[in-house]
């Protein structure tokens, strides 16, 4: 892991780093504490790692429970190289909403596709993350995401014990998502956007009840898939130092 630039604001630390070809950055409290939980973000589709919304939720994960927090670039996405299937997805987006047709088939297919190579990366980033003395081996690891992100997350989680409690955006469902989330049995907090039309209802009530988790839970707000409430950010955060801890006090 190679760290290439670090600056510092209002107690949150900001460090961007490369590892064999993935882009990421790193936020980290002041004061890091050794050992506190470190939270890893998976951006939407379409986004990178320093979306606004990503980066609002990293600091205040940060700076109200002295967390750790990571995001890496998807493949495809961010500061990375871009394949012909991903130009071509973005055009398919664009035609579909264009003539007044559902995105939901292409992004659910693209979304998995860029999954699938994204969660190996997460686990290796993992390692790596765990490997700094401000982190060290014995941190807890939550996930959270939306979109593209959370597909990612039910495929890292299903795969890697490390992983300890999911907070969970809006996404795409598909049996071989439902599958997946069978598999799941970490604490899950899911969020379902009321009012957005890209976003099937329920398919979604389908998801949260397909996880295998014993203790999961289920909120909708007002809005579209991107309308996050501050008030759901702030769920988020508590919902996670319930089942990791905190790092330092707020």
């Amino acid at each position: 892991m190679h760290f290439t630039s670090e600056t510092s604001s209002n107690g949150v630390v900001e460090r961007h780093f490369t590892l064999d070809g993935i882009t990421g950055v790193l936020w980290s409290p002041a004061a890091a504490t050794a050992g506190a939980p470190l939270l890893l973000l998976g951006h939407a589709g379409g986004m990178h790692k320093r979306a606004p919304g990503l980066v609002a939720h990293a600091a205040h994960s940060v700076t109200t429970a002295g967390y750790t927090v990571a995001a890496l670039d998807a493949p495809g996405h961010g500061d990375r190289p871009r394949t012909e299937r991903d130009m071509h997805c973005g055009e398919a987006i664009y035609r579909a909403r264009a003539a007044g047709e559902p995105i939901a088939p292409i992004v659910a297919d693209y979304s998995w596709w860029v999954a699938e190579r994204a969660a190996p990366e997460c686990r290796a980033a993992l390692d790596a993350l765990r490997e700094l003395p401000e982190i060290g081996a014995d941190a807890p690891i939550g996930y959270g995401g939306m979109t593209l992100g959370v597909v990612t997350g039910l495929l890292l989680a299903a795969a890697d014990p490390r992983i300890g409690a999911l907070s969970l955006g809006a996404v795409f469902v598909t049996e071989p998502l439902l599958e997946v989330a069978g598999r799941i049995g970490v604490p899950v907090q899911y969020r379902i956007p009321w009012h957005d039309d890209d976003f099937d209802r329920a398919s979604g009530l389908a998801l949260f009840d397909a996880f295998g988790s014993a203790e999961k839970t289920l909120h909708a707000h007002a809005g579209r898939y991107h309308e996050v409430p501050a008030s759901e950010r702030a769920s988020s955060t508590a919902f996670l130092a319930e089942h990791l801890g905190r790092g330092v006090p707020a």
